[in-house]
C-alpha cells in the first residue's frame, strides 16, 4: 500500500454517495428520465477536472464538442427505444443531480491519486475504497432493515448466492478496467468511453434481437459516431521555432575578432613601412 488511508476517505464517501443516489432516484424517476441525466456525466467530469487540486485540467474546445455530441446522441437513441416518456419528479431530479456531482468528483479524485502517486495500483484503489466505504453503507442498511430482508430472501432462494458471486466477479473486472483507463487516459476520456459503451450495448441488442431501427435511432448513432471521431482527431500543435539568440552573439564575436585582426594587420604594415630605409 503506497497511499495513506486518509486519501481514500473522500473517495469512498463520494463512491457510496454516487451509487446510493443513483439507485434511490429510481424510486422517483422512471428509467428513461434517469438515462437522460446520467448520459450527461462526461460534461460535469470535464468541468470539475479544472478545480481538483493536483489536476487543474484544461480541455480544448473540440473535446467539449465531442462530449456534447456523445451526450445528445445517446439521449436520442435511448429515448427512441423507450416505451414510456420520461417522468420527472423534484425529489428524483435532486437525487440524480447529486449523483452526477458525486460522479464528477469520483473520476477526478481517482485520477488525482494516480497522478500524484504513480505507484498506485488499480487493485489497491479498488480494495481500499471499497473497504473504507463499508462504514458508509452498513449503517443505512441496518437502519432501514434492508440487510435482514436481503439475508432472509437469499436464504429462501439459494440460487441468488450464485448470481451475487457472478455479479461481484463481473463488477470486479469492470472496475479494474475503468481504473486502468483513468490511470492511462484520464477521467474525462474514461467518461466518454463509458458513454460510448452504452450506445454500443444498445446497438448490439438491436442487432442480436432484430429490433426495428427508426430515424431517431439513426440520428442518435450519427451524433455518437461524430463525437467519437472528433475525439480521435489528433491535436494540431504549432511547431516550435528554433531560437537564434544563442548564435547571434557568436556571430558578433567572430565579426569583432575579424575586425581586430584586420586592424592589427594594418598596424603591422604601417610599422614595416616606417622601418624600411629611405633610399
Amino acid at each position: 500500500m503506497v497511499n495513506p488511508w486518509k486519501s481514500y476517505w473522500k473517495l469512498s464517501a463520494v463512491l457510496m454517495g454516487s451509487n446510493g443516489l443513483t439507485k434511490g432516484s429510481l424510486a422517483f424517476l422512471n428509467y428513461p428520465a434517469q438515462i437522460m441525466f446520467k448520459s450527461t456525466k462526461v460534461l460535469p467530469v470535464m468541468i470539475m477536472g479544472a478545480f481538483i487540486p493536483g489536476l487543474r485540467r484544461k480541455y480544448p474546445l473540440h473535446d467539449y464538442i465531442s462530449a456534447v455530441l456523445l451526450v445528445v446522441g445517446l439521449i436520442l437513441f435511448t429515448l427512441a427505444d423507450a416505451h414510456t416518456s420520461p417522468n420527472f419528479s423534484v425529489i428524483g431530479v435532486v437525487m440524480v443531480s447529486g449523483a452526477l456531482i458525486m460522479d464528477a468528483f469520483l473520476g477526478n479524485l481517482q485520477e488525482a491519486i494516480f497522478t500524484m502517486n504513480p505507484e498506485t495500483t488499480q487493485m489497491e484503489m479498488l480494495f481500499c475504497s471499497t473497504l473504507v466505504g463499508m462504514p458508509f453503507l452498513i449503517p443505512p442498511m441496518l437502519f432501514t432493515g434492508e440487510l435482514f430482508r436481503a439475508w432472509n430472501s437469499c436464504s429462501q432462494h439459494l440460487y441468488v448466492y450464485g448470481v451475487l458471486v457472478f455479479e461481484a466477479m463481473a463488477t470486479f473486472v469492470g472496475q479494474v478496467s475503468v481504473l486502468s483507463l483513468i490511470a492511462l487516459f484520464g477521467a474525462a476520456t474514461t467518461a466518454m468511453v463509458t458513454t460510448a459503451r452504452k450506445a454500443v450495448t444498445l446497438l448490439l441488442s438491436y442487432l442480436i434481437f432484430t429490433k426495428p431501427l427508426t430515424e431517431q435511432h439513426g440520428t442518435g448513432l450519427l451524433l455518437i459516431t461524430m463525437g467519437i471521431l472528433l475525439k480521435m482527431l489528433p491535436e494540431n500543435k504549432p511547431p516550435k521555432k528554433p531560437s537564434t539568440s544563442s548564435s547571434r552573439p557568436n556571430i558578433e564575436v567572430v565579426t569583432h575578432n575579424d575586425d581586430n585582426r584586420f586592424q592589427v594587420g594594418i598596424e603591422e604594415e604601417e610599422e614595416d613601412e616606417e622601418k624600411r630605409p629611405l633610399v
